[in-house]
């Protein structure tokens, strides 16, 4: 019954939201920002990974599995212009229930001053968004994983407040030696419920994403490739296209081809430390600076896993101006409550 459920979501979804845009027209774009050091490090996105990291179940709820029982994460970004954004997420398993996941997301954009009409400063206002999730998965088989999770969205920026509901569903799957993965999502389908000042309602940033991962038998690396926005083809600017140019449309359709990817690698020399590095390369051709080649587009990180904490740290630049730090701690509750109990 869940998986027919699945499908029969999944084909109401796409149907209902095959003229979604990328971004820019869209309200609650916080809601696609990456909080985890490791999935910053990837890249921005991965749906595919299967593994006790609670954080991958923010970009797909069929992530969520035992391993991530008990785990409480906290994630930080001190972004651009005094903006800074953040999770905080806890986990429960149940024996043929499934699996549950709750947490808070917010982006503090800072504070601004208030002038009126004539110049004249009248003080300071502030603005803020917020996102409750509440997420639940379980398998199918023992392969198979299928999962939702539902994002009530609070959005108060200055004297405006708008009220909104987003939900994610996903499925999972992972091979018996559980070298292979693969994922998918549908993202921030959903509604605003009120607009800030009574206009029209806006569209979500509703996103269809695909992903796999291999770990090689016999090396310490992992890869992954991410396929973002499948429910739009053209994700470049206007071209003054050229029917005639034959070499223009086969360079316009690898173009595209390579803007919905991120590629992502990662050292495993050891179960408790890894080092990761992903690069998206539409962040690199839309923030790049053309005089000068840079690493726009590139992200790094590492991370350090123990019994009762796991540290993660990654870095993403997206342009000459700077580049994003993100901090996420993994705390594993039930062993620390038991270490310090004693």
């Amino acid at each position: 019954m869940l998986r027919k459920s699945f499908y029969i979501l999944t084909g109401c979804l796409i149907a209902c939201n095959l003229n979604a845009q990328t971004g820019g027209d869209n309200v609650y774009e916080f809601l696609n920002l990456t909080h985890s050091g490791f999935v910053a490090s990837l890249g921005g996105s991965n749906v595919s990974l299967n593994t006790g990291n609670l954080n991958l179940a923010y970009h797909n709820p069929a992530l969520l599995n035992k391993e991530m029982e008990k785990t409480l994460v906290l994630d930080y970004v001190n972004y651009f212009a005094g903006i800074n954004f953040g999770l905080a997420m806890y986990s429960r398993s149940y024996d043929n229930i499934g699996h549950f996941s709750a947490g808070l997301t917010y982006l503090n954009y800072g504070s601004f001053t208030e002038a009126d009409a004539s110049g004249v400063i009248t003080g300071t206002f502030g603005a803020s968004e917020y996102a409750m999730i509440l997420a639940y998965s379980k398998e199918i088989n023992s392969h198979f994983s299928a999962g939702i999770d539902l994002k009530p969205v609070l959005s108060h920026l200055e004297k405006y407040t708008s009220f909104g509901l987003a939900f994610d569903l996903g499925a999972s799957y992972h091979n018996q030696s559980g070298l292979f993965s693969a994922g998918m999502v549908i993202r921030n389908a959903g509604l605003q419920i009120t607009a800030y000042a009574g206009e029209d309602r806006q569209k979500l940033p509703f996103e269809i994403i695909a992903g796999v991962s291999q770990r090689l038998n016999h090396a310490p690396l992992r890869f992954s490739l991410t396929l973002r926005h499948l429910e739009k083809y053209d994700l470049t600017h206007s071209y003054d296209k050229d029917p005639d140019n034959n070499y223009f449309q086969s360079s316009e359709f690898l173009e595209n081809l390579f803007r919905h990817a991120i590629l992502s690698a990662e050292i495993l020399p050891h179960k408790n430390f890894y080092l990761s590095f992903g690069y998206n390369y539409q962040r690199r051709k839309e923030l790049q600076v053309d005089s000068k080649v840079s690493t726009v587009g590139f992200s790094w990180g590492f991370g350090i896993n123990t019994s009762m904490i796991n540290l993660e740290l990654g870095r993403a630049t997206y342009h000459l101006a700077g580049s994003s730090t993100h901090i996420s701690l993994a705390l594993k509750t039930d062993k620390i409550y038991s270490r310090f109990s004693k």
